[in-house]
């Protein structure tokens, strides 16, 4: 059973001011209200396009992604454990679906990033220079392991501390420290020209 409109469909009855937990819109899904779905996917669904189009780099990709994360969260949701909070699950969740996505474009040589837009926010510049610092910056971050791009972006663009990284990623905090470390290295000497 798929909840129906998962592009962030409206949510009927709730009130402006006061918006029902992440945890109480899960219950009400749990007890049959699967309008209810609709609340969490408002809530998260902007977080997790940018998530998604950052690590996979193409909005068509990162649509898609976001869309199999929610479907999959919503079939889980039996499954899903008050004790975790919604968002970094559902985060660890979709972080999976771009995993598989980045695996598809491997296995079909198709590696580079497409949209713009993924890592144009992430980096600002005079605006005679965007254009072709955004190449450069995309190129660098194309280049990366899917490792250290991962830890990367969840680190310097979406700011999370390393222990909610290790809980969406299963990766060791040293480990992803060690991995940040090394996509800053690499995407400096990158954009340095040393590569």
């Amino acid at each position: 059973m798929t909840p129906q409109g998962v592009t962030r469909p409206a949510t009927p009855g709730l009130s402006s001011s006061v918006q029902p937990t992440d945890a109480a819109l899960v219950q009400r899904v749990l007890e049959g209200d699967v309008e209810a779905f609709a609340g969490l996917v408002d809530r998260h669904h902007e977080r997790c396009l940018r998530i998604a189009t950052r690590l996979l780099g193409s909005a068509e990709d990162a649509e898609e992604a976001v869309q199999d994360a929610f479907v999959r969260a919503y079939r889980a949701l039996g499954r899903y454990e008050e004790r975790e909070q919604f968002g970094p699950w559902l985060t660890r969740i979709l972080v999976n679906r771009c995993r598989t996505a980045i695996g598809r474009r491997v296995r079909y040589g198709k590696t580079f990033i497409e949209d713009e837009h993924a890592l144009g926010s992430a980096v600002t510049r005079d605006q005679a220079d965007n254009g072709v610092w955004r190449a450069e910056v995309e190129r660098a971050l194309a280049a990366l392991p899917r490792d250290q791009r991962e830890a990367f972006v969840l680190k310097h663009v979406e700011e999370l501390e390393y222990e909610a990284i290790a809980e969406i990623t299963g990766a060791g905090v040293s480990a992803l420290k060690m991995r940040v470390k090394r996509a800053r290295e690499r995407l400096r000497a990158l954009l340095e020209g040393d590569s």
